[in-house]
């Protein structure tokens, strides 16, 4: 069955040689030879390319040399007895196409379809179908190859993935040199986890899936340690607050920021921590913001602090604390971090907070740390470009470097915690959420979690996944021009599902 709607995909996510193993188990344990699972991926791409695009009948297929191509043969196979007009394309040597994809291209030739060498695409083409390079690559595309996928990207019509953009690395989600920007992607037996992060969204388009009918018992051949993070799932532990709760048994969040001329990000992280249910929210920052930051909120607890011993007080009285918002990395930011990190309560450490950790590295296993990628590359000594080469690879790093739970921010956040060796990918969230602010509030939302009693990886998981789904409901109104502060309404809402209509 074809499962297109994205809160129905399969949560398990998988490497590319946690892939083949399932091939094989299904073809030499379960007796599913490989040309029917061929067949059945053909027939679930037709299928699936029939429905979304109805009225493209003129399609072009580009075919590769390998599995993958043998599924866009079968593709064009059942075009043709369906009466499209079919193009194909072989990319790559066609003699060195060799077991059930040579079978499917003698089938499409025999029953009188024909094959052209990679030249052009028909200038009346509806649809491009790319059956070019599988889940296998390794190595950057290049020559011919690198010509074909150009080719598609500049033709001005919708593109159809078969099992994965080709060009796109299956299990970091990086662009190896030029991929495919599909419209749709329809993957075969498993996700794959490359899909979901980095290049991968943009890369991938709608994300369809078929098992192809493989039995449910193949998949104990490879486990995934990687898996999809929705806010349905996470919301599921959310209950009403008993009726004789007080506002200390809801938690006290402290949070440490706003040095001169950076008060909206301490405020911010603040109002997002106050949206998501903590009882009590103490802010420490520049004197000069104390008052500027009550007046917006007054339900805000703001105390100007100049000097690292005022904060002791604050510390004693607290939960958790945040600590990074609009903190700066002069000699006030870094008193107040050397401060906060001589007590032993749960920390977010987010933006500058970050930045002077790597200036001053140590590891503990009670915070959460939340850098982008640029925060991460000091983090780890390396540059932006390498971290956003291979994520997973990243936060594993990070994690392994500085303890506790790590948030990677970016397209398809990373999640990494202490507790486990997995890695989650938040799936909610939208390109509208690039803009300043938000990652002040998603470091609110997740201490105003810990402040509440939740563990570290728990709270990492639900605040992003919160951040995320409050980041989509307002963008109900359009991606461009969305502000941080436009998700504040939706965090209170989400965080009382019982209120819902």
């Amino acid at each position: 069955m074809i499962i297109t709607e994205q809160a129905s995909l399969p949560d398990a996510l998988y490497l590319a040689e946690q892939v083949r193993a399932l091939d094989q188990t299904a073809i030499k344990v379960f007796g599913i030879p490989g040309a029917t699972l061929m067949e059945r991926a053909g027939n679930a791409a037709f299928r699936l390319m029939h429905e979304r695009w109805p009225q493209a009948r003129n399609i072009t297929l580009l075919c590769g040399t390998g599995n993958n191509g043998g599924d866009g043969y079968v593709v064009a196979r059942l075009a043709r007895q369906a009466d499209y007009h079919v193009q194909v394309l072989q990319v790559g040597d066609a003699k060195k196409i060799t077991g059930d994809a040579k079978t499917q291209v003698e089938l499409y030739v025999q029953e009188g379809g024909v094959v052209e060498p990679f030249q052009s695409i028909d200038d009346d083409t509806d649809l491009i179908v790319d059956a070019l390079l599988g889940t296998g690559l390794e190595r950057a595309v290049t020559g011919l190859w690198a010509n074909a996928i150009r080719a598609v990207n500049q033709y001005k019509v919708p593109v159809f993935s078969l099992d994965i953009p080709s060009g796109l690395h299956s299990d970091s989600g990086r662009i190896m040199g030029c991929a495919i920007q599909a419209d749709a992607t329809i993957s075969f037996i498993v996700l794959k986890r490359g899909m979901f992060t980095g290049d991968g969204p943009a890369c991938c388009g709608g994300i369809a899936f078929d098992d192809l009918d493989v039995p449910p018992e193949v998949y104990g051949a490879g486990t995934s340690n990687t898996c999809m993070l929705r806010w349905d799932a996470a919301s599921s532990a959310l209950k009403p607050r008993s009726r004789t709760q007080h506002k200390g048994q809801s938690g006290h969040l402290l949070l440490v920021g706003g040095d001169k001329g950076m008060l909206g990000a301490i405020s911010l992280a603040a109002q997002a921590a106050a949206r998501t249910g903590a009882g009590l929210i103490s802010i420490a920052t520049r004197l000069e913001h104390a008052a500027l930051i009550a007046s917006q909120r007054p339900e805000l607890m703001c105390h100007g602090v100049e000097k690292a011993d005022d904060l002791s007080t604050l510390l004693a009285r607290a939960d958790a604390v945040v600590i990074g918002p609009g903190l700066g990395q002069g000699d006030w930011g870094l008193a107040m971090l050397r401060r906060v990190l001589e007590t032993n309560l749960p920390l977010v450490m987010d933006a500058d907070a970050l930045n002077l950790l790597a200036i001053e590295p140590e590891k503990r296993e009670n915070w959460v740390l939340t850098p982008h990628p640029g925060e991460a590359a000091r983090l780890l000594g390396c540059s932006t470009s390498t971290i956003q080469a291979d994520r997973f690879a990243a936060i594993a790093a990070l994690q392994r470097r500085y303890g506790g739970a790590v948030l990677l921010k970016g397209a398809g956040t990373l999640i990494c915690s202490g507790d486990d060796s997995s890695i989650g990918i938040c799936i909610e969230g939208n390109p509208g959420m690039a803009v300043g602010g938000m990652g002040d509030l998603l470091a609110g939302v997740i201490g105003s979690l810990m402040a509440q009693g939740e563990p570290l990886g728990n709270a990492t998981r639900m605040g992003a996944c919160l951040h995320g789904e409050a980041g989509d409901l307002a963008a109900r109104l359009g991606e461009k021009g969305m502000l941080a502060s436009d998700l504040l309404p939706f965090l209170r809402q989400l965080m009382n599902p019982e209120c819902a209509e």
